[in-house]
């Protein structure tokens, strides 16, 4: 890699970094954000997305006939 490339990477990474240790409110909000979006994507995961599978069949081999099927079945 080019040194001036380098150079350029630490600098973007050196200027987010001392902007965001002088933040006081700032960084309250950065992290309730973070803690609402971890909390949205594991309710939405748990309630709209089921592990369908684990729940109508016991082995991988039942689940991997069932999704065989699925996929092979014509319309």
């Amino acid at each position: 890699m080019n040194m001036s490339i380098i150079t350029t990477i630490k600098n973007i990474f050196r200027f987010y970094g001392e902007g965001f240790k002088n933040m006081k409110v700032g960084k309250t909000l950065w992290g309730i954000i973070g803690i609402k979006i971890i909390l949205f994507f594991v309710i939405i995961k748990w309630l709209f997305f089921p592990n369908i599978l684990k729940e109508h069949f016991h082995t991988d081999q039942e689940r991997s006939d069932y999704i065989l099927n699925q996929l092979t079945q014509g319309k």
